[in-house]
């Protein structure tokens, strides 16, 4: 018996702690703030458009804005969730990013009616594409190395999710930056390319995220 008891002792003083893991809000807030600081140095070094403060009197232009930080905070919050097999019991607040890319649709329809006659079309075009898919590897990265570190069972819909928040960060750079007003083009290289990379993020969560 006192064997047995040794062993037992011997095995708890050998055990590794295991630090407790972090609270989905504690990781969404830590997300949103690199964000934040990742979307103001990309800023700092590519400028803003000339135009900028003329166009924040704009609704549409603000309020796609508006849609775009949506998606990034929600996009985060629902993968900081996801990292949980139970998402925390937040269901509700784990899909909030649809109602944000429904929201972003509409808002791009608006905007596509409203501008008429149409604003001339900027010269490149797939530019615009690869350089937001660009900006979105860092916090990608970064995103997909911290996820790694939880036993997520929603792997595929969180490296979807992971995805779209980064790219969505690129694109709302790219949005303060870029000097054009032609909604055709910001839907055709901006925003249905955000729609095919969160696919791309199923493939890359069941390869990346699965244990």
């Amino acid at each position: 018996m006192k064997d047995v008891d040794t062993l037992i002792a011997s095995l708890a003083q050998e055990a590794t702690p295991i630090k407790p893991a972090a609270h989905p809000f504690v990781l969404f807030a830590q997300w949103m703030g690199g964000a934040t600081a990742y979307v103001a140095v990309t800023l700092l070094f590519s400028g803003l458009r000339p135009d900028l403060l003329t166009r924040l009197h704009s609704p549409l232009y603000l309020l796609e804005l508006i849609l775009l930080l949506s998606i990034i905070a929600t996009a985060s919050l629902s993968a900081a969730l996801l990292v949980f097999p139970d998402m925390h019991q937040k269901r509700r607040m784990a899909f909030s990013p649809a109602l944000m890319l429904a929201l972003l649709a509409a808002l791009v329809f608006v905007s596509w009616q409203a501008d008429s006659p149409p604003s001339p079309p900027p010269e490149h075009s797939i530019e615009c594409t690869l350089y937001i898919a660009f900006l979105s590897l860092l916090p990608a990265a970064w995103m997909f190395y911290s996820m790694r570190k939880f036993a997520s069972t929603h792997h595929y819909l969180a490296g979807s999710i992971a995805l779209l928040a980064s790219f969505s960060m690129g694109a709302l750079s790219l949005r303060l930056y870029e000097q054009t007003d032609s909604i055709l083009h910001v839907m055709q290289w901006h925003y249905l390319p955000m729609i095919a990379v969160s696919l791309v993020g199923l493939w890359l969560g069941k390869t990346l995220l699965k244990w």
